[in-house]
């Protein structure tokens, strides 16, 4: 009542310094070319009012923001060197509809949060379409499309998204859905979301998520692991058998990845290949698909062998929780080591272009035993088998745009001593450079597994095709101030240029007055786009010098290392009539801001 003092409490945004126990986990990586990344300040906001809090304190510093969920980011973009680090740690709640059949996921959530909750109610038969790794967060693996051990039967991840709340550059809250109009700046964003929301936008707090049926009546999975080490008298039987293998028609509800593996402490096999198996059925029906599709003898027994069926609760707690249960008492990062990635999106429907790319990858696993032999380090390429039902949409569907590639593939080179690094990205450059034409539009490569090397100007075309003109129009909508920026982040479109924090806010206030109103870029310009992309032969952008990145990035970080004791923080006490009352500790405090301004919330 405006007549009585209300006190409304509100929970102090926990805001940690470097020394601090929480700060020192949130920065923690496994990969060394990050060893020293220290930002100002680690912040773990515990719902959509503290990141709102957050966000509007520091674009009106200009303090720059970086995102956690999971800290999984191939290229480094869940670290960073200044600024703070938003981690999303606390936000982690999970509800589970099965009436509705939706799951709704907090931002910070990983997802052994998710199928904890189908394996605790019992719900056999039914999968949320999520990542392979329970530690993976769920907002970055569904805003970079999302490949799911299920994505072959009912599409990409961010396929199931229903609706997703969003805290934008401005400060406001707003949630967008698949009921939004295709062509408002709510559906636009909605889009947008769904294949290039990573911290392109704003900071998702919250997405709906529909839950799936398992097609078979008794909810199994049948899944699987088995790592064949091809004798070298077997290698030309190999070859041949993976090259059938990569072209096979298996049908939608089997994934096998497959994962090539030069190991140089494995002196006994040249190659090694590793798959997966995922099966929406009984083992029997998968006995009879092997026999169909696999001709080698061995590789046929072993994969009957090594794969069993089981209740689709137990498949998610025996292969997937418990995994996740037994890291989450691990402080920090295990088996850390240096590594860089690259990716690549395949087709498999013509067994020439095919039988390049693995013998491609056969000859580079033999440079890289000669090149680094006695070593310890790793070479590892792998297949994730996609397509299916993900390639039946068409590719304006969503921002996500290499739909119709069968094989998500990955470099990864792992070794221990920080002196290989020049040559380890010497040999990735020439590695990748061999098969990056037989990747789709002969540049593109997946968000979610990301290049840091990518070139400025190359990596919007690499990850999202001609999608990348729609979604810098809609950058423009959203975050006219340019204030969610990272290396390979959408950019404004040309010849606009960012506004002032102030000024962004006052854009955006006006035109959420029209936000109802159709804009440009309607769903016939997309489509028209992928017409232009099929026939688009526009040269490939300039390469890098990768090995002068060498140390580039631990030495710049640790020129900027302060060894200064930081400064007191404030904190949140609570508002009394929209106006906040602090614990002040020190009035120099560079981040008073970030842990000031719920008046601005409308408490």
């Amino acid at each position: 009542m405006d007549d009585v003092m209300k006190v409304i409490t509100h929970p102090a945004i926990p805001v940690f310094n470097p020394g601090e126990v929480e700060y020192e986990r949130s920065v923690a990586v496994p990969n060394l070319l990050y060893r020293f990344s220290r930002p100002d300040v680690v912040v773990q906001p515990e719902g959509a009012a503290h990141v709102q809090t957050i966000i509007r304190e520091a674009a009106s510093q200009g303090v720059a923001i970086t995102i956690k969920n999971g800290g999984h980011s191939y290229a480094g973009a869940s670290t960073t060197d200044k600024g703070i680090l938003m981690d999303l740690v606390r936000m982690n709640k999970i509800e589970l509809d099965m009436d509705a059949k939706m799951v709704t996921v907090q931002g910070g959530a990983q997802w052994g949060h998710a199928y904890k909750e189908l394996v605790n109610g019992k719900h056999d038969g039914y999968i949320i379409n999520g990542g392979r790794c329970p530690t993976v967060g769920v907002s970055g693996f569904l805003l970079g499309g999302g490949l799911s051990p299920f994505t072959r039967s009912f599409g990409m991840g961010c396929d199931t998204v229903k609706e997703a709340t969003i805290v934008t550059a401005d400060g406001r809250i707003v949630t967008v859905s698949d009921s939004d109009p295709p062509t408002s700046d709510k559906g636009r964003l909605f889009w947008a979301l769904r294949g290039a929301g990573h911290a392109n936008f704003g900071v998702v707090v919250e997405l709906k998520l529909r839950v799936q049926k398992l097609s078979n009546r008794d909810g199994l999975v049948t899944a699987g692991r088995f790592t064949w080490f091809p004798k070298p008298d077997q290698m030309d039987s190999f070859m041949s058998t993976m090259n059938n293998f990569y072209t096979a028609k298996w049908p939608d509800q089997v994934t096998i990845d497959s994962s090539w593996l030069c190991d140089l402490q494995n002196k006994t096999s040249e190659i090694a290949v590793r798959f997966l198996v995922y099966y929406d059925g009984n083992k029997s029906d998968f006995e009879k698909l092997v026999d169909k599709n696999i001709k080698e003898a061995e590789l046929v027994k072993q994969l009957k062998r090594r794969t069993m069926q089981e209740k689709s609760t137990r498949f998610l707690h025996e292969t997937l929780v418990a995994q996740w249960s037994e890291e989450i008492v691990k402080a920090f990062p295990t088996n850390r080591s240096y590594s860089i990635y690259t990716s690549f999106l395949f087709k498999n429907n013509k067994e020439d272009v095919i039988s390049q790319i693995t013998g491609i990858i056969r000859s580079e696993m033999k440079e890289f035993r000669d090149l680094f032999g006695g070593e310890t380090a790793l070479l590892q390429v792998t297949w994730i088998h996609a397509g299916g039902q993900a390639s039946k949409k068409k590719r304006s569907e969503t921002a996500f745009r290499w739909r119709d590639c069968t094989y998500h593939a990955y470099i990864m080179l792992q070794w221990e001593e920080k002196w290989l690094e020049r040559d380890m990205r010497g040999f990735l450059q020439r590695f990748k450079e061999k098969l990056r034409g037989f990747s789709m539009m002969g540049r593109a490569a997946f968000i979610n597994f990301p290049d840091a090397s990518l070139p400025q100007d190359a990596h919007e075309r690499a990850y999202y095709g001609n999608n990348h003109q729609e979604l810098r129009r809609i950058k423009e909508i959203w975050d006219r101030g340019h204030f969610f920026k990272w290396p390979q982040g959408v950019s404004l479109p040309p010849g606009v240029n960012a506004m002032s924090a102030a000024n962004a806010r006052q854009w955006m206030a006006q035109r959420m007055g029209t936000a109802g109103v159709a804009t440009s870029g309607s769903t016939g310009e997309r489509q028209a786009m992928e017409a232009e992309e099929e026939k688009s032969t526009d040269a490939p952008p300039a390469a890098v010098d990768e090995e002068a990145l060498t140390d580039a990035m631990a030495d710049r970080q640790w020129s900027q290392r302060s060894t200064k004791a930081p400064p007191p923080k404030k904190v949140f006490v609570g508002v009394i009539r929209g106006a906040m009352s602090e614990v002040p500790v020190e009035k120099n405090d560079v981040y008073s801001g970030i842990i000031r301004g719920l008046d601005d919330l409308g408490f």
